[in-house]
């Protein structure tokens, strides 16, 4: 592989491969391809791997650590260039690396308290978030409780944030079927239109209930030591 990722073919085809397997599932639920953001999961995965993927196509990029994204950030900017990708930031978020993050990050996936409300918005004003749903109740998970999401909403709403939707990992060793079905209905009991929900094993069947974000890891990347 060259050092900017560019020679990497196996993540060109698994990236194409994806798109594609979107784009069925996608119709399939009455969409177009255009209705389902692709992020791409890249804890674990070095910095030009994650350029080769963006040189391929790849326009949203998700960390879950902050200090995986603020290490590998800056130099796949440097890489890519003048398009670098869209950040997303998808794990458990600490106050005090809001700031840092803050110059990177398009979108906060991961958004679960409304003590994030303030220093979010002190950093990053009228900041795009998702508040991130524990929908099986996981004590070991992050995320609010189902029935405290609409207190979340408006809480994060009164500080001056745009809360576009939310964002749900299913409970392990489950169906995944009912937990997408049961974000998309309380997104749409809140009247919130994105849904970033399903991962590798299961992102085709997230879109049929009606994804409209998500998070692919291992199925662009491969297998990662984390």
């Amino acid at each position: 592989m060259t050092g900017d990722g560019r020679g990497d073919a196996e993540i060109v085809a698994r990236l194409g491969e994806v798109s594609q397997r979107i784009a069925a599932a996608a119709a399939r639920s009455g969409r177009t391809a255009a209705a389902v953001t692709l992020v791409g999961a890249t804890k674990g995965v070095e910095a030009a791997r994650i350029a080769g993927a963006v040189h391929a196509g790849l326009r949203g990029v998700g960390e879950n650590r902050a200090q995986e994204l603020l290490a590998k950030a800056p130099e796949v900017t440097a890489v890519v260039g003048s398009s670098p990708p869209r950040w997303h930031f998808l794990g458990t978020l600490q106050r005090n690396k809001v700031a840092a993050l803050a110059p990177w990050i398009t979108m906060w996936e991961s958004v679960d308290r409304p003590a994030l409300a303030g220093v979010i918005a002190r950093h990053a004003p009228g900041a795009r978030v998702l508040v991130e749903v524990n929908l099986g109740g996981e004590p070991q998970k992050a995320g609010c409780r189902p029935d405290a999401t609409g207190e979340v909403v408006e809480e994060l709403r009164g500080a001056g944030l745009a809360v576009e939707g939310l964002m749900a990992v299913p409970p392990l060793g489950q169906p995944p079927r009912p937990w997408f079905a049961r974000l998309r209905a309380l997104g749409e009991q809140l009247g919130l239109d994105e849904l970033s929900m399903g991962m590798s094993d299961d992102y085709e069947a997230a879109i049929e209930e009606g994804a409209t974000i998500v998070r692919v890891g291992r199925a662009i990347f491969g297998e990662r030591k984390v």
